[in-house]
């Protein structure tokens, strides 16, 4: 995640401004939106920018290509990034840019939908008409839901704790560049032991305690002392996240991913 700060998102007609957060939805734990401070042709301005949009990412260069123009950005709907996103806020805003709402399906986009594979919005794609009646009805469907969306930032420093007592802290997140689905935390064990940071995935998570900024897992400690170390400065690869996912005895995503597509 941290490496991903201050990357440039790129419009399709000039630079948008760099990315200083991310909100992630806590229940599926995928980005949801990516929180980009715009430069002075905006006022310095913050707006949401939603990973669907995303075409091309230029990891050498540090540039998001999104298919997105300045223009559509500078009108789109004002966003407080400072207080909680609400889901009308969320209904407002993928209705401006004509993106499916995510919610409502299995899976952590919406049928039909992912990053770098939607294109540019506001096409001719559906009927207007049909579309705004949609609109209406997922309005009152879900005006009045949580969206259980909070910062990637907030969580930094997290205590983590095992079921026999704590054992680090969150250091990162480490995101799958690919659906932008949050695929581990990044563990510091150091202040425990004299340790090393280790990855602990979403699904091994019990429960998070949001104001006493704790993270209970279904681990013990002894059992995530001996897990592989991660090094941040390499390329996690899936022979390493098999043998993460063997030491404590759970399925890998991927697996998983792989059998839900086979019963489609």
């Amino acid at each position: 995640m941290q490496d991903l700060k201050d990357y440039t998102i790129a419009a399709t007609d000039g630079d948008i401004g760099e990315v200083k957060d991310f909100y992630f939805d806590n229940e599926a734990w995928v980005i949801r939106y990516l929180i980009v401070e715009t430069g002075a042709w905006l006022a310095s301005r913050k707006v949401l920018i939603t990973p669907l949009s995303i075409q091309d990412a230029d990891w050498t260069q540090r540039r998001l290509h999104v298919a997105l123009t300045k223009e559509q950005v500078k009108n789109s709907p004002s966003i407080d990034v400072d207080k909680p996103v609400s889901r009308q806020h969320e209904m407002q805003y993928l209705g401006y840019y004509g993106y499916p709402y995510y919610w409502g399906s299995a899976g952590m986009w919406n049928a039909g939908m992912y990053p770098g594979g939607f294109g540019l919005p506001g096409g001719p794609a559906q009927d207007e008409h049909a579309r705004e009646q949609n609109a209406k009805a997922e309005r009152a469907r879900h005006e009045d839901d949580d969206p259980h969306l909070r910062s990637c930032k907030a969580i930094i420093g997290y205590h983590i704790k095992a079921t026999d007592g704590e054992i680090g802290h969150v250091d990162s997140l480490l995101i799958n560049e690919q659906t932008w689905a949050i695929q581990y935390l990044v563990v510091n064990t150091s202040n425990w032991w004299l340790g090393h940071k280790v990855l602990i995935a979403p699904e091994w998570i019990d429960d998070i305690r949001w104001l006493d900024k704790s993270v209970s897992v279904d681990l013990e400690c002894a059992s995530i002392k001996a897990s592989p170390p991660y090094e941040s400065s390499e390329q996690l690869n899936r022979e390493q996240e098999s043998n993460l996912h063997k030491h404590y005895g759970r399925t890998g995503y991927w697996l998983v991913e792989t059998v839900i597509e086979h019963k489609k």
